[in-house]
């Protein structure tokens, strides 16, 4: 491993990420409120985006529980049982997070109504998903490069890791800044007078509402995932420096386009999205340089 690389790309890369982040920030803090106000208008498009759209990112999961399979499995017979339970939970993160935060917009596509509808329509709804995640690990396995248990192995495991840290980061920070979003604000008779900049914080205000959880932004947690899809490319059987830039440019463009749906659709502002993206990708940064680090 290169020790000049984060996350199989050049240290270059990560510097321009947050330096795109910090800029929006600058921006944000000084004109939230109007940026919104010229962008926000809800669409059936960006309604199925802002549903579907992270499935791309929570493909991530069961991925990185197929490094972990492969890399233990090489390791020997007394690693298959765990290799399998990694496997399997890789795969079951991204069933559990999707039906978590969008699997509301599924059970209404199934006709499913709680307290009304058979419990058969909700079972469906979550099968949805499992079916959706059930081919990731099998194209996977195929494709990763096994002469590297212990790089397979430290993938895997930073993905997961990281995922699972910025999510439980991103949940507490939004308590502690119960920040009401923009589409709870045009609701108000006077919504500029509610409006709060993101250091304006009132911890634990928010509680269950979910209109006081604009920041940072849930949503660009999840997309900033994609950012470790060069780590995924690099342990590929065919695997070359042109193809990690490919990964990371597509990251990027998802993410532009995930921010940019997520101010579009009223529910957070510029610093709330560029927030998102920059706790996330350097908690990302942080966990895979430890973990591929330490495997070398």
């Amino acid at each position: 491993m290169n020790k000049k690389n984060i996350m199989s790309m050049p240290i270059a890369c990560f510097w321009s990420v947050i330096a795109i982040c910090v800029l929006g920030i600058i921006i944000g803090s000084f004109w939230d409120y109007e940026i919104n106000a010229a962008l926000a208008n809800k669409t059936k498009l960006g309604s199925f985006f802002a549903t579907y759209g992270s499935y791309f990112s929570y493909c991530l999961y069961p991925a990185a529980g197929a490094c972990l399979y492969s890399g233990l499995r090489k390791k020997g017979d007394r690693y298959r049982l765990l290799s399998w339970t990694l496997l399997a939970l890789g795969w079951f993160m991204a069933v559990y997070y999707s039906n978590n935060y969008n699997g509301k917009a599924v059970r209404e596509l199934f006709g499913y109504t709680a307290g009304e509808s058979s419990i058969v329509l909700s079972v469906l709804s979550w099968l949805f998903w499992a079916v959706l995640y059930s081919w990731v690990p099998f194209v996977i396995i195929r494709l990763i490069d096994e002469r590297n248990p212990d790089k397979l192995i430290a993938v895997g495991t930073a993905i997961l890791i990281a995922g699972i840290a910025a999510d439980n980061v991103n949940l507490w920070l939004k308590q502690v800044a119960s920040r009401p979003r923009y589409k709870y604000l045009i609701t108000l008779d006077d919504p500029i007078s509610e409006f709060r900049n993101w250091w304006q914080m009132v911890p634990n205000l928010a509680g269950s509402n979910d209109n006081f959880k604009s920041w940072p932004s849930g949503n660009m947690t999840i997309a900033s995932m994609m950012f470790s899809l060069p780590m995924l490319t690099d342990v590929m059987k065919k695997r070359s420096n042109i193809k990690n830039t490919i990964a990371f440019a597509l990251s990027c463009v998802f993410v532009l386009i995930y921010g940019y749906n997520r101010i579009h659709m009223t529910n957070h502002f510029l610093t709330d999205v560029c927030f998102g993206v920059l706790i996330t990708y350097l908690i990302y940064a942080l966990i895979s340089t430890a973990f591929l680090r330490g495997q070398k």
